[in-house]
């Protein structure tokens, strides 16, 4: 993304009297961490000596043939996900796919086909796992190559944008601000070029780079411009490896996959000793028949082992990543859909967030007596002085054009205003910084007088006191962006005490222009009860004008970050009071986000400009716009490709879909781990036959969990994320689990009892797995609250398959399923209802009694 690209889209840079992190790529001042460790500077700082008159026009198109050939060629690949062998790789060789393979080739050998259909399911489900993050895959892959910048590139003299690899040895790469630095090379142009190394090094002071400096790929640019010549491209770069992660499909930390490896954990230690007395007691204690021993065995181990709960993550999670693909949201990192969900603070600046990044001069208004037409020359220079215009200062060039001038010389009225046909010519420009919040420019007028100029932030350049300071504070009540044009006596923008002396000539009024759909957007966090916070540099009162405009709560709580606390317990107070901060630094926007942090909440920081970096990286979830710069894309989790705050919404209601939906779907995969664990103790304490084959718990999953819970996990949910998940779904597992347990058990027992003779142990089985069928139905029943349509049906279309299973013959033979009798077919019922009604009452005392 280059700047020209920024500028014509409206312009993201700064301007005088904005704040950069302001949907910027600016910095400006040539020792920005100092600012913001409160350092005092120089008023001023001065622009490096101009560049040679000779341009250096870059490699010819044969010279760039000659490399290409020769392969000194930027070929790192861009990878924004797992290849698909890493993703074949990831889903077939699971710990648990491991266990039910080795089992799976046992059953095989000992036992009929239908006992052996869980390794089927297995093999059904990785393969569904396999094929969702490939097409999750293809998907970030074509939006990877949306959101790529793209360097400019000088060759044969001209500048254009070509793809990062495409860039060969000995390119000269322009830069400019908010640019990330692609390759290593040596620079070969600088205008007050300052480059930003903290991703590389840590180091937080930005470097000021002049010809013949090295710089490192990896870096970006926070101030000024220039181009370097490209010494180590492809896999020789210094930060090859650090750009490629920066844009990988990665399943990194979050606490929903981490409570799932914790309760994996756990399963594993109750899993082996239990799997290992199951083994003995059926194929040592009991003298049964060998293979039917083997069987059950193996039907015991089985279903102790939730290993659809892992897919079933990944799916979801993979799934979200394609619909809010669709909706040109880059995820870089999967779980951040997971963390925007659990986010109840969200802090955003105000341009290209609340506003449009373009403005409009909505008026001029002369101070002291200065004329109208003279001052709108100077704006009219003041716009050619800069090569790189941002959006104030783009404003005020669509309003005030030069007449056919190039930068630096433009024609247009003289000092009277009488339509001199002579040239302005710039003889100093000072680049705008976020600490003294204003710029200047010095020209050699049409007359030759020499004149020095300050634009930017009037409470920064006006003394207290001053008469303007009412007038302006009325405008930006309005929700108006207010400058203001000073002339610096002298003419020199290096004189000691240029800001503090010079002579308030005229305000420039500036609209903005609101997202049509920002209001709702901070309607949607309200109703969430999400808090939002606006953090801009401009005036506090302005920003509170503009938020309320969009109905913004509390916008009329604004706070000047210029008497904020110091301190991190007060900062902290005074964030969670106030709804709008202006003036605020960058060193400010990242202490914000910490003390949000230490007062427990969840942040997501919105942010484009290269000052957003580090309050980005803080944050818990960090959010780029896809027109903002190269390295906030980089760090962010999340990257709005179509740069609109609007679709924040989907994200949220997309994580509350997936945690909302793997939290419920978490609890039917553990109730089986329990009760399975719970069955092969009983067993193996009471030395009876294991009550099931594995094809018996296979109908059981398949119905009451694995069919159900893909669509359970894919259903729309709008609960608010919850913390604890480890606790939230344990608390109703385990009991739900013995309870599961504890009367399935009891069934087998009166079975055993009443049965006897050839046949008894398949009707002991039957009776059996009708209680467990039947409670672990009502365990559905209880999860797929609140009851819709679907969700009824979905659950009757289960007991209906169980029924079927019943009463077809060839079925009843498949599954070994035959009810004997009356007697016990009923006992088995009525054991599931009272079981029944003691789950609705555990439930709801659980969910009293241990509150996640």
């Amino acid at each position: 993304m280059t700047q020209r690209a920024l500028d014509s889209s409206g312009g993201q840079t700064p301007g005088p009297g904005e704040q950069p992190p302001e949907n910027s790529r600016t910095s400006g001042n040539p020792r920005q961490a100092k600012i913001d460790a409160g350092a005092e500077l120089d008023p001023v700082h001065p622009v490096d000596p101009p560049p040679p008159a000779h341009r250096p026009e870059g490699l010819t198109t044969a010279e760039v043939a000659e490399r290409v050939a020769r392969g000194e060629v930027n070929d790192v690949p861009v990878r924004s996900s797992r290849s698909v062998a890493e993703i074949v790789r990831a889903n077939v060789f699971t710990r648990f796919n491991l266990i039910i393979g080795v089992l799976w080739v046992i059953m095989l050998f000992v036992a009929p086909i239908q006992d052996s259909l869980f390794g089927f399911v297995i093999v059904a489900n990785t393969g569904i796992g396999i094929i969702q993050e490939w097409r999750a895959k293809k998907t970030l892959d074509s939006l990877a190559v949306i959101g790529e910048a793209k360097p400019t590139v000088r060759r044969d003299g001209t500048a254009s944008e070509i793809s990062t690899s495409e860039i060969v040895l000995g390119d000269l790469v322009e830069l400019g601000p908010g640019d990330k630095v692609v390759v290593d090379g040596t620079v070969a142009e600088a205008d007050s070029l300052e480059i930003d190394e903290s991703l590389l090094t840590g180091e937080a002071d930005p470097v000021i780079k002049r010809a013949g400096d090295q710089v490192m790929s990896g870096s970006f640019v926070v101030a000024g411009g220039g181009a370097f010549t490209a010494t180590k491209v492809g896999r020789e770069a210094y930060a090859a490896q650090l750009a490629e992660e920066a844009s990988r499909f990665t399943l990194v930390h979050s606490e929903l996959r981490s409570g799932i490896s914790t309760i994996l954990k756990y399963v594993t230690w109750m899993m082996v000793p239990t799997a290992i007395g199951l083994i003995i007691s059926q194929l040592v204690v009991k003298d049964n028949n060998f293979k039917e021993s083997v069987a059950r065995t193996v039907g015991g181990i089985v279903p102790m082992i939730p290993e659809g709960l892992v897919l079933l993550t990944s799916v979801a999670f993979a799934i979200g990543v394609v619909r809010l693909g669709r909706k040109q949201c880059l995820v870089q990192e999967l779980p951040a859909i997971e963390g925007l969900a659990r986010v109840d603070v969200v802090c955003l600046d105000k341009t290209g967030t609340l506003t449009e990044g373009g403005m409009d001069v909505s008026e001029v208004r002369p101070l002291n007596g200065s004329d109208e037409a003279y001052v709108q020359r100077v704006l009219r220079a003041f716009g050619s002085s800069d090569p790189r215009p941002n959006a104030s200062l783009q404003a005020i060039i669509d309003a005030y054009p030069a007449d056919g001038g190039d930068a630096g010389h433009a024609k247009g009225a003289g000092r009277t205003g009488g339509g001199d046909a002579g040239s302005w010519a710039v003889t100093d420009a000072m680049p705008f910084s976020s600490a003294r919040k204003y710029s200047g420019a010095a020209f050699t007028e049409a007359d030759g007088t020499a004149s020095a100029w300050l634009l930017g932030a009037p409470d920064v350049l006006l003394s207290e006191g001053d008469p303007a300071l009412k007038q302006i504070e009325r405008l930006n009540e309005q929700g108006l962006r207010v400058l203001l044009l000073a002339r610096v006596p002298g003419g020199a923008l290096d004189a000691p005490g240029a800001a503090a002396e010079a002579a308030p000539t005229a305000l420039v009024v500036l609209e903005q222009r609101l997202r049509p759909d920002a209001g709702d957007t901070l309607a949607y966090f309200a109703d969430q009860n999400v808090a939002t916070k606006v953090i801009s540099g401009d005036n506090a009162v302005s920003v509170g004008a503009v938020a309320g405009k969009l109905g913004l709560a509390g916008a009329e709580n604004t706070l000047d970050a210029r008497r904020m606390p110091s301190d991190p317990d007060e900062m902290a107070t005074a964030m969670e009071r106030n709804a709008v901060f202006g003036r605020v630094t960058p060193q400010q926007k990242r202490d914000m986000v910490a003390a949000l942090q230490s007062r427990g909440h969840t942040v997501a920081m919105t942010g484009d400009g290269v000052n957003d970096v580090l309050a980005l990286k803080d944050a818990d979830i960090g959010v780029s716009m896809g027109s903002g710069s190269e390295a906030t894309r980089a760090v962010a989790q999340i990257v709005l490709l179509n740069n609109s705050f609007a679709t924040l919404p989907s994200v949220v209601a997309e994580g509350r879909r997936v945690i909302g939906n793997i939290t419920r779907v978490a609890t039917l995969f553990l109730t089986k781990t329990v009760y399975s664990v719970l069955l092969a103790i009983l067993v193996v304490c009471t030395q009876v036959e294991y009550p099931f084959l594995p094809r018996h718990l296979t109908l059981l999953s398949t119905l009451t969990i694995g069919v159900p819970a893909f669509f359970l996990a894919l259903a729309p949910n709008k609960e608010r994320a919850q913390p604890n998940f480890v606790r939230r779904v344990m608390r109703y597992a385990i009991p739900s689990g013995a309870i599961a347990a504890a009367s399935t058990f009891v069934t087998y027992l009166l079975a055993r009892h009443h049965y006897s003779g050839a046949g008894a142990l398949e009707a002991e089985t039957s009776a059996a797995t009708l209680t467990l069928f039947l409670v672990s139905m009502y365990v559905l029943a209880i999860i797929a609250r609140p009851y819709t349509w679907w969700r009824v049906a979905l659950v009757a279309a289960m007991g209906l398959g169980f029924l079927i299973v019943l009463v077809v013959p060839w079925l009843q033979d498949f599954f070994a399923l035959k009810l004997v009798g009356t007697v016990m077919p009923w006992a088995a019922v009525g054991i599931a209802a009272a079981a029944a009604v003691l789950l609705e009452f555990v439930w709801r005392w659980v969910g009293r009694r241990f509150r996640a």
